[in-house]
């Protein structure tokens, strides 16, 4: 090798002249035999991480399914194909999430969240969709284009379930029993087609109509809310009034039900008194004419305080008869008689 120097830069070289240096055959064959070793080393071990599973394929065709962890495959002639079957994967409909962060940024994607009810309104739903790869095997090797099916399957099913509800139970109270039917639908379809996926969860994230009605709609939602405000209020008060009225009408008629059993009893009871005091009568009259007698003197008596007898012949005795005990009585049996 010549280096010239002839004014130009000193690193300048001619390469005509350059010879290779003369090593030995054997050193060459040593050094491509030991790039060969270290490819084949490194293209015969894979690593397959906790939650994937590893699909083997020889020649490109399957061959067999490896468990997390360091295995060994024929190099050049296998490769592998890592699944995740352990982690949640998800798509979105409607809208995309372009950035996540503490103010995270959406685009919208009306193409699929606009669709028709099934009483021919428009609602725009947004929804995401949670699953798993359960068949590893069939996720990879059953369906040409997994994903973009699956995605296709997912606007059928909702359009489907969608087109059978009214805007109202779109838009309010239908979304729970929406996200369990889109689900069941969906699982269907995947089990259909073998597409190894397994449905975990439906999620409507937004379900609005569209901007141009919005106005008109949100009024509808405030008359339908005021509406039940008012049947809530009259129903509390129907709560209120009602049970205390028929407290009190129960009420009464257990006080008449008490009251006419008092009577009965009362009347059944003096009744069945008088019929014994007839018998008693009609076996001795005399005995219980006096009896009667005595007993009614004994109620009437004790009314008129001290008591005087006197006998019809006796004279002068009222110079020595004290009247004091009598004092109080008189008065009230002159106002009893009339002031006789």
């Amino acid at each position: 090798m010549n280096t010239r120097r002839t004014g130009k830069n000193i690193f300048d070289v001619d390469l005509r002249d350059f010879r290779p240096p003369n090593l030995p055959r054997r050193t060459i064959l040593m050094g491509v035999a030991a790039l060969f070793l270290v490819v084949v080393l490194f293209s015969s071990f894979y690593q397959v991480e906790p939650e994937e599973i590893g699909l083997i394929l020889r020649f490109g065709r399957y061959a067999r399914t490896t468990d997390p962890g360091l295995h060994m495959k024929l190099p050049f002639v296998e490769t592998v194909l890592k699944v995740p079957v352990q982690r949640q994967l998800k798509h979105e409909f409607g809208f995309r999430t372009e950035q996540v962060g503490i103010r995270s940024r959406y685009s919208q994607n009306l193409g699929e969240s606009l669709m028709l009810t099934g009483d021919l309104n428009v609602a725009v739903v947004e929804w995401i969709v949670q699953y798993r790869v359960s068949d590893p095997y069939h996720y990879l090797f059953k369906v040409r284009d997994v994903e973009g099916t699956f995605r296709n399957m997912n606007e059928a099913a909702m359009r489907q379930v969608i087109g059978d509800r009214t805007v109202t139970e779109v838009l309010t109270v239908g979304r729970g029993e929406i996200e369990i039917r889109v689900r069941e639908l969906l699982q269907e379809l995947c089990n259909v087609y073998e597409t190894g996926i397994t449905v975990e969860q439906v999620v409507l994230q937004d379900v609005t109509p569209p901007d141009p009605v919005k106005p008109s709609w949100d009024e509808v939602n405030q008359a339908q809310q005021q509406r039940d405000r008012l049947i809530n209020e009259a129903r509390a008060e129907y709560n209120e009034v009602v049970p205390r009225a028929r407290g009190e009408a129960e009420q009464l008629v257990l006080q008449a039900d008490g009251y006419a059993v008092d009577r009965t009893n009362r009347a059944e009871g003096d009744a069945a008194r008088f019929k014994a005091m007839y018998d008693a009568y009609r076996r001795a009259p005399e005995v219980t004419r006096k009896r009667m007698y005595y007993e009614t003197m004994q109620k009437i008596i004790p009314q008129y305080g001290g008591k005087l007898l006197l006998d019809k012949d006796a004279e002068g005795i009222l110079p020595v008869l004290s009247l004091d005990g009598f004092q109080r009585v008189m008065p009230q049996r002159r106002q009893e008689g009339g002031g006789q």
